[in-house]
């Protein structure tokens, strides 16, 4: 005889209820809310906003793949990017499929009305997991304690109850009429419900991540998908599970909802002091770029090289316009005066821009 699992919590119909905005829960979501407009303002000042998505995103694919014990270095991660058939290790080319996961559900954002759609989720998990699945098809998932081995939760177990679950999650993130509630507060209920639905048969950690910062994009409070609370949770990954199952176990949505505000004020803190570094970066490259005696300024050559801290041939020639001979002494010249580092992979040169890999290790690090 199979042994069914039953799920061990009824997921609540959103919102959820009870008063979720109590006064500490406020105190929080005012401190958010204020770290992350600054954030939102600074990013606007980076002249080129793809220099933003490209470069967090590999940050953001990094620490979120931690949480799930996937672990990679930055040089790893970086020639994975750079050399996408040969280099880096399977650990860096899973993190480099999270990257793209992200920049497929932001692409099906602005193409889709700004829906955030449940096919759109699935599609995220079919590059994520370079699969053709779809939802769960049926009971054998259940969550246990990494020490232990006891038996923690478990999520819906009959495909159809999955499909019910995330076509209601799909209307509530969806529709913002359908309660008052602040974004940032509906963003930690979709979170915990996506985690409790876990409608794939792995991935779900790094895929709710996703959805976190690309709802904060559809509902404007960020321009970009650039907030990654994935650093923080692998910093406080124990308390993370802990609060989840918390409300399962007792509806404590209180210190759920502290907890996730208190990451998106964090997380705010840190991108910025990455986005102002990255801003004085630039301006100082501007600078000695344009006072150089042989070397020719252009801005779309200073938003190559902080666009891809790892650059090749091939990336400067594609984006520049140029031909290869002429990206090829361009990288040289770079390297010659110091703003780039030449290596070798193979047969091929590739440039990194050592000044910004030092800033990404210095934040992603304090």
């Amino acid at each position: 005889m199979i042994n069914v699992l039953k799920p061990t919590y009824v997921l609540p119909t959103l919102p959820p209820p009870g008063d979720l905005e109590t006064p500490v829960v406020l105190k929080a979501l005012a401190s958010a809310h204020r770290h992350l407009g600054e954030l939102k303002g600074r990013a606007a000042t980076i002249p080129n906003q793809a220099i933003l998505i490209d470069t967090l995103s590999l940050q953001e694919a990094k620490a979120s793949s931690e949480i799930e014990n996937i672990v990679t270095t930055q040089d790893e991660l970086f020639q994975a990017s750079l050399f996408p058939k040969g280099a880096g290790s399977p650990a860096a080319k899973e993190v480099a499929s999270y990257r793209d996961a992200l920049k497929c559900g932001f692409d099906s954002l602005n193409t889709n009305q700004g829906l955030l759609t449940n096919n759109a989720i699935i599609e995220m998990f079919r590059v994520l997991k370079r699969t053709t699945e779809e939802f769960r098809m049926g009971p054998s998932t259940a969550l246990k304690n990494d020490v232990t081995g006891a038996l923690v939760y478990v999520p819906p177990q009959d495909r159809n109850e999955i499909i019910i679950q995330m076509n209601a999650l799909e209307r509530f993130i969806n529709d913002d009429a359908a309660c008052d509630l602040d974004p940032l507060i509906k963003m930690a209920l979709i979170h915990h419900q996506f985690e409790s639905i876990h409608p794939f048969s792995d991935g779900n950690g790094r895929i709710g991540r996703i959805v976190n910062v690309l709802y904060l994009t559809r509902v404007g409070l960020l321009d970009i998908p650039i907030l990654y609370l994935s650093r923080y949770i692998t910093t406080h990954k124990a308390e993370y599970y802990r609060q989840l199952q918390a409300v399962r176990d007792g509806g404590a949505w209180e210190s759920w909802l502290i907890y996730v505000l208190t990451a998106v004020s964090e997380t705010s803190r840190r991108t910025l002091e990455l986005i102002e570094g990255m801003g004085l970066l630039m301006a100082d490259y501007k600078r000695r770029l344009r006072g150089h005696p042989s070397l020719r300024y252009s801005q779309d050559l200073l938003n190559n090289l902080f666009r891809h801290p790892y650059t090749r041939i091939e990336i400067l020639r594609a984006d520049l316009g140029v031909a290869r001979q002429t990206a090829a002494k361009y990288l040289d010249q770079l390297a010659a005066s110091g703003f780039l580092e030449k290596h070798h992979h193979g047969r091929n040169n590739y440039y990194v821009n050592t000044p910004l890999i030092d800033l990404l290790l210095r934040v992603s690090e304090s």
